[in-house]
């Protein structure tokens, strides 16, 4: 029976030498929650590098695309919020595989329980550098100049580029939390849930696996991601949200 809610984050498939070991793992993951799993959401991040060219499709990832449109035949609702690695992914995967995509965080209701969901780079705007570069990045003038020249050339830098941003998050910040002051995702889940409460913030993006109370009502979590840890969250319907590891 198709009850459950599920979160991943971060594979960034496409980088690191286990590359096609994430993806057979992640797919059998996939494989393994699809009967029970209503609802699929993808946090972001899961290609360390995408763009959506009018007539090519870049290289990798079929075991991942395939999966996603089996789950999508077979009545899974999947929900992909675009992380800051897969920004340029545009509506692909909605035409490839009906799923809905989002770009900024949403608030939704599963069961009798709310939810504030999202990738979570830029958040809390602690970072006035990264929010300059992001804000161009997301930008029409960016993609369009993007767009015009050759793949051959473009995804090779653009690899390299994503690469040596990920190294860098990755020894600065992964497996500790930074502090209240310092979380950018928690700044904003606490200034959201002023606004209107939820029982769960769940994000991905910081590659920290965590859960945490924020206030008397509401839960902070972090799937981890799908590059180090194989962290996943799972949500029964009746029951509290679970971080899992993945077990082959």
């Amino acid at each position: 029976m198709k009850q459950n809610l599920v979160f991943i984050s971060d594979a960034h498939l496409g980088s690191g030498t286990d590359t096609l070991q994430r993806e057979r793992q992640l797919c059998q993951l996939l494989n393994q929650i699809e009967p029970t799993c209503r609802t699929l959401v993808l946090l972001g991040d899961m290609f360390d590098f995408w763009f959506t060219y009018r007539h090519v499709v870049p290289k990798g990832h079929t075991r991942l695309i395939g999966t996603l449109a089996n789950m999508a035949d077979k009545g899974t609702e999947i929900h992909f919020f675009i992380g800051n690695h897969d920004m340029w992914l545009f509506d692909y995967l909605h035409q490839e595989c009906g799923i809905i995509m989002h770009s900024e965080p949403e608030r939704f209701t599963f069961g009798e329980k709310t939810f504030l969901v999202g990738h979570g780079d830029g958040l809390g705007h602690l970072d006035r550098a990264y929010d300059f570069v992001s804000h161009f990045f997301r930008s029409r003038t960016c993609q369009r100049l993007f767009s015009m020249l050759p793949p051959a050339l473009t995804i090779p830098f653009a690899r390299r580029w994503s690469n040596n941003n990920k190294r860098k998050h990755l020894q600065q910040d992964c497996d500790r939390y930074l502090g209240d002051d310092r979380e950018g995702i928690v700044i904003y889940c606490k200034q959201q849930i002023e606004k209107c409460s939820v029982d769960y913030c769940v994000f991905g993006h910081r590659h920290t696996p965590l859960t945490m109370p924020i206030s008397n009502t509401c839960t902070y979590v972090n799937t981890g991601d799908w590059l180090t840890h194989r962290t996943y969250a799972v949500f029964i319907p009746g029951e509290t949200l679970q971080l899992l590891s993945f077990e082959s």
